[in-house]
C-alpha cells in the first residue's frame, strides 16, 4: 500500500511560543489552502477567530468558502504560533481524514522539532492520535482533554520545560459544540495575552 509524506514544511515563526500538532493533513482534494487545518469543515480557524476576534468567521471568506491564508499566516507569526503534525509519513487505510484509518509509518521527531524553536514553551495536540504520539515522544501521560501536564526533556544543552496541552479535536466529527471547544482553547492563550 502506498505511503504519503507530509505535504507541508513545519511553520516555525521566529519567537514561536506554542507548537500545535495534529496527526496529519487530510487528502489534498479536501484542502482550500496549502496550510495547516486546510479543510473547510474543520473548525480550528473558526475557534481562533472566536477567541481572538469574537468572530468565528474572521479568517473565512464565506462567499468563496475558503480560509484567508495570508491573514492566518500573519496572525500566527505575530502570536508566535508554530504548526506541524505528529506524523511525517502515513498510510491511509481509507481515502478520508479520519485518524481511525491513519497508519503512522514515520512519526515526527518532536524533540528535534522543539530544538528548532527554542522559545517554545507549550506543545498543543488537537486530537487523540496526536496526543498519543506526542506523549510517547515526551515520555509522559496523556493529559485530560482541555488540560495539560508539565514535562521536561534534554534539548542537548540541559533540561527544557514544556507544558503539554491536549485540546479537543477541531473536527466536526468530534461531538462538542464550537463554543465549548473555543472555551477549552481559550485557556491556552491567557499567558500569551498578558505578554503581547
Amino acid at each position: 500500500m502506498i505511503t504519503e509524506k507530509h505535504p507541508f514544511e513545519p511553520f516555525l515563526p521566529a519567537g514561536a511560543r506554542m507548537l500545535f500538532l495534529g496527526s496529519f493533513p487530510p487528502p489534498e482534494h479536501r484542502w482550500n489552502m496549502p496550510f495547516y487545518y486546510p479543510n473547510w469543515i474543520n473548525d480550528f480557524w473558526r475557534i481562533m477567530g472566536l477567541i481572538h476576534f469574537a468572530d468565528k468567521d474572521h479568517f473565512c471568506n464565506l462567499k468563496e468558502k475558503r480560509f484567508d491564508e495570508e491573514a492566518i499566516r500573519t496572525f500566527c507569526a505575530r502570536l508566535g504560533l508554530a504548526f506541524y503534525d505528529t506524523a511525517c509519513e502515513v498510510r491511509r487505510l481509507k481515502d478520508n481524514a479520519s485518524d481511525a484509518f491513519l497508519e503512522v509509518v514515520t512519526p515526527t521527531d518532536l524533540k528535534e522539532l522543539l530544538r528548532r524553536i527554542p522559545t517554545c514553551t507549550s506543545v498543543v495536540t488537537t486530537g487523540q492520535k496526536a496526543s498519543l504520539l506526542a506523549a510517547q515522544q515526551l515520555i509522559c501521560d496523556i493529559p485530560p482533554v482541555g488540560g495539560y501536564v508539565d514535562v521536561s526533556f534534554d534539548n542537548g544543552s540541559g533540561e527544557r520545560a514544556i507544558r503539554f496541552w491536549r485540546m479537543p479535536s477541531t473536527s466536526r466529527a468530534y461531538p462538542l459544540p464550537l463554543s465549548r471547544k473555543a472555551d477549552s482553547y481559550r485557556r491556552l492563550f491567557e499567558p500569551v495575552r498578558r505578554d503581547i
